[in-house]
């Protein structure tokens, strides 16, 4: 194939290189597998060049799925599981697919039943806004949990004015104010000189 696309026919190698060579293009061997293989005249480099741009655009467009882990212990206190249920919950409205590990030492791991039952509760917890994407399974000292973003609809919209307030809390309005301060109503002047006596 020609610079321009355009059909050459078959010919030598020789004669394809020194065509390439007269118009200083390369000679790029397109279909190897073809009897007899297919040669195009291009600009290898531009080729390459025009290739890496549509690539990288096409991995912009790429969704990206980022996969977040969350770290749990079988004695979790209360007040920590809130937290790190919280986590979990910002990760999964952003999007991001939560891997759920709960970490056993030593004597805990004949008692992995109790982080199965918190991976229970955690997917109670978060039924509306997760499904389990990899249901818990032991992985060595781990068990792993795969929760995903639940494909919900979007909530609809409220029929009232954007601007409307919020009643205020029941504050009286003079206490809420501050008080202003007290003027006399009558201002005393200040008493004269007295003319000096000459």
């Amino acid at each position: 194939m020609g610079a321009d696309g355009s059909q050459i026919g078959i010919v030598s190698t020789q004669d394809a290189l020194r065509r390439a060579q007269d118009l200083d293009l390369d000679l790029v061997e397109v279909a190897p597998q073809a009897n007899p293989p297919v040669a195009r005249i291009m600009d290898y480099g531009k080729f390459k060049y025009e290739r890496d741009i549509r690539q990288k655009e096409a991995r912009k467009k790429q969704a990206r799925i980022e996969v977040k882990e969350i770290k749990f212990r079988p004695k979790i206190d209360p007040h920590d599981y809130a937290t790190k249920k919280g986590h979990v919950e910002r990760f999964l409205r952003t999007g991001a697919r939560v891997k759920v590990t709960i970490m056993f030492r030593g004597r805990e791991m004949a008692r992995t039943e109790l982080g199965r039952k918190i991976l229970d509760r955690l997917v109670a917890d978060l039924a509306d806004q997760a499904v389990v994407e990899a249901h818990p399974k032991q992985d060595g000292r781990n068990m792993v949990m795969v929760l995903a973003p639940s494909k919900r609809p979007p909530e609809a919209k409220s029929t009232e004015p954007r601007n409307r307030r919020e009643p205020e809390a029941a504050v009286p309005r003079a206490a809420a104010q501050p008080v202003p301060e007290q003027v006399p109503d009558e201002v005393v002047a200040a008493p004269a000189e007295a003319p000096p006596e000459t």
